[in-house]
């Protein structure tokens, strides 16, 4: 074998002629591809005590008649998932309409070697925290990590939850 322009490694082949080697598919390793997973369905409880055991999501909305994704850190009171925004965001203005907007929530644990861990979905009604004790409350337990100010209290009602384990095919559980 020699190192062919690129760094890449040209194999002979029976033919005599040389051939660069392929370069290993995202979901080979050095070593060869991974086994297969399985999916394992978690109950609902289990979900939301994945989702407590995290900070860090996604809360997917509607804007412009288009879906909408925007990483946040969350907690869970209770089944409520509580995020925080600013006063220009678009998932303030849907869920301070009447009755709130309707919207999914996801965080995931996954290794992304191994290609095991959870993930959970929330689909439920965002409203607008108006209550002063909850704003209050919700702003002392629930430290934003980007700028603005973020100065809105956001409360997703869980109304479905449903969670996945994906586990190393060979296991047995």
């Amino acid at each position: 074998m020699s190192t062919a322009a690129g760094g890449r490694l040209e194999q002979q082949h029976e033919t005599g002629d040389t051939m660069p080697s392929p370069a290993p598919s995202p979901t080979e390793s050095v070593t060869g591809p991974p086994s297969p997973r399985r999916t394992l369905k978690l109950t609902e409880r289990e979900s939301l005590d994945l989702l407590r055991s995290v900070t860090l999501g996604r809360v997917v909305f509607t804007q412009h008649a288009l879906p909408a994704i925007r990483p946040v850190n969350h907690i869970v009171d209770e089944e409520a998932v509580i995020i925080r925004s600013h006063l220009g965001a678009a998932i303030v203005s849907h869920s301070a309409v009447r009755g709130g907007a309707v919207v999914a929530y996801e965080a995931e644990d996954l290794d992304p070697v191994e290609h095991v861990g959870w993930s959970v979905i929330v689909t439920g009604t965002a409203r607008l925290v108006t209550e002063p004790a909850a704003i209050t409350r919700y702003r002392k337990l629930l430290r934003p990590w980007v700028e603005p100010e973020m100065d809105q209290v956001i409360s997703i009602q869980v109304e479905m939850i449903s969670g996945i384990r994906l586990v190393d095919g060979r296991r047995q559980d």
